[in-house]
């Protein structure tokens, strides 16, 4: 039963990350107000309700909606085998919907608002109080250090190869990774990120479908490292130790 409501969870979830993957861009100036079109009312919140309930004319699914609810729904629905703990289940949960909105967003637009990641990372420290794989002065030095090792590469970045190398939004949101994850999961986060970022750019410069100047979106691969160490971090920890 509990696989059933969170499924519905992600769902829901997924019309609040893809209402937001509309608004964010559009409040900031990168969209116009026209850009985007949804059916009114109740049918404009999912893709599903698009389909089931027709606002007199028909307005168009963007492939995003069904991928990000597909998605949110497989996720959800399978959580709970992967993380026992029921509140660190229902916490876990909400950073990786949040991680979803960041890989949206960056794919879309190059873009990680401060908007999500600033008060995520003061939410995060004040969820450490209360989640079983975390604590509080963990997150805080989590936070710190993922926001070092971050600046520093934009940093080094902006000097080696000129303005838009790293974008300051992967600062913030290592940022608020660190929060998420605690001192003992993020440089793990970070690393895998990197890796992944890293193992994806070789192939796309092997295939000659970027070139060495070319500029990537770094946040996804580093959402989904934060993803991977929310799910199986303490595990990895464990392992890492011994």
């Amino acid at each position: 039963m509990i696989h059933l409501i969170y499924a519905f969870i992600g769902l829901v979830l997924a019309g609040a990350i893809n209402w937001l993957a509309d608004v964010l861009p559009v409040r900031s100036g990168v969209m116009k107000p026209g850009d985007v079109s949804r059916a009114p009312g109740p049918a404009g919140w999912l893709a599903l309700t698009q389909r089931l309930f027709p606002a007199g004319r028909a307005y168009p699914v963007r492939r995003r909606y069904l991928t990000v609810e597909l998605g949110m729904v497989a996720i959800f629905a399978i959580l709970p085998l992967l993380i026992p703990n029921r509140l660190d289940l229902a916490v876990n949960g909400f950073y990786i919907a949040v991680l979803i909105l960041v890989i949206v967003t960056d794919l879309e637009h190059r873009l990680i608002f401060n908007i999500v990641t600033y008060p995520m990372t003061l939410i995060a420290i004040g969820l450490a109080f209360v989640v079983g794989d975390n604590q509080p002065t963990s997150a805080l030095l989590g936070a710190l250090t993922g926001f070092l090792i971050f600046y520093l590469f934009y940093w080094v970045g902006q000097i080696a190869f000129g303005p838009g190398a790293l974008g300051f939004g992967d600062v913030s949101l290592a940022l608020m990774m660190g929060a998420m994850l605690g001192l003992h999961r993020i440089v793990f986060a970070l690393v895998l990120g990197i890796l992944f970022g890293g193992a994806v750019s070789l192939i796309l410069i092997v295939t000659r479908q970027i070139t060495m100047r070319s500029r990537t979106a770094y946040g996804p691969y580093l959402a989904v490292a934060g993803i991977l160490m929310l799910i199986w971090g303490i595990r990895v920890l464990d392992w890492y130790l011994a």
